[in-house]
């Protein structure tokens, strides 16, 4: 019976005669509910079925609950998880908003840096969570200027030096997600080169945040493969070419070379923007 799917979950009771402990013992492993041993009192019995059919009842409509309540818990939790992973596009896009140039730009980042982590061999976790980072690396350029940020012309220093606070205050708009511990320190510091030159703090080498590295690959690929206010789309040739100069200066080496196979598995340009 309990191998029998439809019949498993009827409960068993033995009325017997036989008073072997062993054959007890082998019935209850067996699946047994309950042992009632002759000569029986059928008042007796009969209660002692009753409470046991009450109690599988009981249990019969427990289970069904949890499985309810469990099936409600996950339903819950994947709107949950479509309802932050649709606030952060939305943050993104508000930012983009501001740029006539960057439509989409963060998605792509995103996209660019869990390709990067996947070829890295990162757990699928941490591919998430950089695809979550690359959503909101630029989200600081919502405190900057649109004048500045849609400038044509050469920026003057003093405007270089404004969009160059943009990690920074991107830091502090994401230092109070507790979710994701870090996620601020990878957008403060997207703009750092691994030899130290970059921006805002000048830290170089692994001393930046492994997500930061790996977002400076993709944002630098993102803004070479994209019509920018200042010049069009590069070629596939001139974009691998910057890869490989910036190698151990701006880039992460590995990561850099990670980026480079990726470009030499698309033979036919389609991964740009």
């Amino acid at each position: 019976m309990k191998a029998e799917p439809k019949l498993k979950d009827i409960p068993v009771i033995f009325l017997t005669a036989d008073d072997d402990q062993d054959t007890e013992t082998e019935g209850f492993k067996a699946g047994a509910t309950d042992f009632i041993r002759k000569p029986f009192i059928p008042d007796i019995m009969l209660q002692r079925v009753g409470r046991m059919l009450e109690l599988h009842r009981l249990q019969t409509n427990l289970a069904r609950e949890v499985k309810r309540q469990t099936k409600y818990a996950q339903e819950r939790q994947e709107r949950m998880k479509r309802l932050s992973r649709e606030m952060v596009l939305s943050l993104a896009k508000a930012v983009e908003a501001k740029d006539k140039y960057t439509n989409g730009h963060s998605e792509r980042v995103a996209y660019y840096a869990r390709l990067i982590a996947k070829k890295a061999g990162m757990s699928e976790a941490d591919q998430n969570d950089i695809y979550f980072v690359g959503l909101l690396h630029d989200i600081g350029k919502i405190g900057i200027p649109d004048t500045v940020i849609n400038k044509t012309s050469k920026l003057t220093d003093e405007e270089f030096a404004m969009i160059k606070q943009h990690p920074a205050i991107g830091a502090k708009i994401l230092k109070d997600i507790t979710e994701m511990p870090g996620i601020e320190m990878s957008a403060r510091w997207h703009h750092e080169r691994y030899d130290g030159t970059g921006y805002p703090d000048g830290i170089k080498g692994e001393n930046i945040p492994e997500f930061s590295r790996i977002i400076c690959v993709a944002d630098a690929y993102d803004a070479m493969t994209s019509t920018r206010s200042y010049r069009d789309i590069l070629p596939q040739e001139k974009v691998r070419d910057e890869l490989v100069k910036g190698r151990g200066t701006q880039f992460d080496p590995k990561y850099a070379d990670i980026m480079i196979q990726l470009i030499d598995e698309d033979t036919d340009y389609k991964m740009k923007g």
